[in-house]
């Protein structure tokens, strides 16, 4: 018998319409903030049931997606068929096997789906908060729920759980009646929302005192373990290689960054140190070139502007350079960050959903306001003068926004969806190289070697991923490696095992894409020989959008397929 309707293109954009909605319907929350509007008024209850039907719902999607003969589908399907059966085969394995329900208390919170519905305008402000109003009636036994699953969870994200829900629930108490005071709903309806969010925020607080009271003698370790490691990352990163081979080539690059940094140093050293005797060991003599260099900085309350500034400048850069075509018609929004995202990353991008095209893209950035003038000192020694423009590249353009509104054109809704953080990440490193390459920074030594020291950062990050959570690094190790090795203020050092402690596999993002990227252009530079053009890359590849590298790589040195009669073989 034929699979499904005859294999063909038609048949498997349909059924993939189907799909997204069917699996909205199992994740409301995440629907929200994809822009996908239709259930915003419910929220899944994390209760075993729920579990079970999720469960099943991959299985009955792999069975669908078994019936499809991916050979004959167009490249842009075939990925997406690859991208979604990768998303069901880690969903499955996530829940029966990971089982990060029972031990991650900092899973169960409602409160940014919540936040999109007061900040993003895609629909009439009443009709939003009538929509609050509904998915707030879940709140309490969503919580209650949330209590029952948990069994000796790891006391780092337990305190990430408190902090998190405690500090988001301003949009709940605050935000949402400060939004129903600009409406014209009635007195009588607003007084009824209100205290609905009373109850709702009874029940996120009653949340964080469980866990604060939770005994908890024998918590899991935050480790994951070699083989969980492996199988994530497999999920999650869908690189070419393992993720013990992504860590052997980190060690690599770590060494030959090392070798490139002295170089630039023994050059620079008569320049910052006049005759002073160069240290015998070439990691202290990079490490004080750096901190000499570190001390130029912005001031604390003028970070925020500083990053402003900066924007417009790099926008000009690339259109001089002719690297990438920029859309000017998608303004970029910089603000503080809110409470909720608070302790996780001092700067990020929140772009809007895939459904939401015409959405603000936000870059947050962490405010120093009531920091210690020694630890405001040590974040702004990390994010000097240099550090900052390759920050601000990184992040906004031509990086993560940048990669975004290319990704929002696309017309494969699965691949913004499923967006591979490999190769998003990758592409925000990638093109910090390209900028510098471009003779971003005017060719200055000293911005070449604090680009050498950021790109250590990402080299570091997989090795420390790695090492902490598949071969027991200690928390001294990890912060001699970061503070001696990789040339971290020991705030950026603190942060960073913080990080690691409350996160696992997302930290070799950066490394393992921007190694695929990079590889790829140079593979694709020489197939292309006398016509390779740079712009030309950098475009092609953003239009297959946020897909695992190595399937754009295939679809990129795809043989064009030549029709051949029935019968013929081929």
């Amino acid at each position: 018998m034929e699979p499904l309707s005859a294999k063909d293109d038609a048949a498997f954009q349909q059924y993939e319409e189907r799909f997204l909605d069917d699996y909205w319907k199992e994740n409301p929350q995440a629907a929200t903030a994809a822009g996908y509007h239709k259930y915003d008024s419910l929220l899944t209850i994390p209760s075993d049931d729920s579990r079970k039907k999720a469960i099943k719902f991959s299985k009955v999607q792999m069975d669908s997606l078994s019936r499809f003969e991916v050979g004959t589908l167009s490249d842009a399907n075939k990925i997406d068929h690859r991208m979604m059966q990768n998303e069901m085969e880690g969903m499955q394995w996530k829940l029966e096997q990971l089982r990060e329900y029972q031990w991650n208390p900092a899973s169960y919170n409602v409160i940014s789906s919540f936040a999109v519905m007061l900040t993003e305008n895609y629909a009439p402000l009443e009709k939003r908060l009538r929509s609050f109003y509904q998915r707030m009636s879940f709140v309490p036994a969503y919580y209650k729920e949330a209590q029952k699953q948990l069994k000796n969870p790891v006391q780092e994200l337990t305190d990430l759980a408190i902090d998190q829900n405690l500090n988001g629930l301003s949009v709940i108490d605050k935000d949402f009646a400060d939004s129903l005071k600009k409406t014209r709903i009635p007195d009588a309806e607003q007084r009824q929302m209100l205290d609905r969010a009373r109850i709702a925020t009874d029940a996120i607080k009653a949340y964080a005192t469980f866990l604060k009271a939770m005994k908890n003698d024998k918590p899991r370790s935050f480790r994951l373990g070699k083989e969980y490691y492996e199988n994530k990352f497999k999920y999650d990163i869908q690189a070419e290689g393992t993720a013990q081979q992504t860590y052997n080539a980190a060690m690599e690059r770590k060494k030959s960054l090392h070798r490139e940094m002295a170089k630039i140093s023994k050059t620079l050293w008569p320049k910052y140190f006049g005759t002073k005797p160069m240290p015998a060991d070439s990691l202290e003599m990079i490490g004080q070139m750096i901190d000499t260099l570190s001390a130029k900085h912005v001031a604390p309350d003028a970070f925020q502007a500083a990053i402003e500034q900066q924007l417009p400048k790099l926008t000009a850069f690339i259109k001089t350079k002719d690297l990438l075509t920029l859309d000017p018609t998608k303004p970029l929004v910089v603000r503080k960050e809110p409470g909720y995202m608070a302790g996780v990353a001092g700067a990020s991008i929140t772009a809007p959903g895939p459904y939401d095209k015409t959405g603000n893209t936000y870059y947050n950035v962490g405010s120093l306001a009531g920091w210690a003038p020694a630890r405001a000192e040590s974040y702004l020694r990390e994010y000097n003068d240099y550090i900052l423009q390759i920050l601000n590249i990184h992040e906004a353009i031509p990086g993560h926004y940048t990669q975004l509104v290319y990704a929002n054109k696309s017309p494969s809704m699965v691949k913004s969806v499923f967006g591979n953080g490999a190769m998003i990440e990758g592409w925000a490193v990638y093109t910090e190289q390209m900028m510098l390459d471009a003779g971003y920074g005017d060719n200055a030594p000293e911005m070449r070697l604090m680009w050498y020291k950021w790109n250590l950062r990402s080299v570091c990050n997989a090795i420390l991923d790695y090492s902490v959570h598949a071969s027991g690094m200690t928390k001294e190790q990890a912060i001699k490696m970061l503070t001696h090795e990789a040339f971290q203020q020991q705030a950026e050092a603190d942060g960073k095992w913080k990080r690691v402690s409350v996160s696992s596999v997302q930290l070799t993002s950066y490394y393992t894409g921007f190694k695929e990227i990079t590889e790829l252009q140079q593979a694709w530079k020489k197939k292309q020989g006398d016509k390779y053009r740079l712009k030309e890359f950098n475009e092609k590849f953003l239009g297959y959008g946020s897909a695992p590298i190595k399937l754009i790589k295939e679809a990129m040195f795809a043989v064009p397929k030549i029709d051949t009669q029935p019968g013929t073989g081929g």
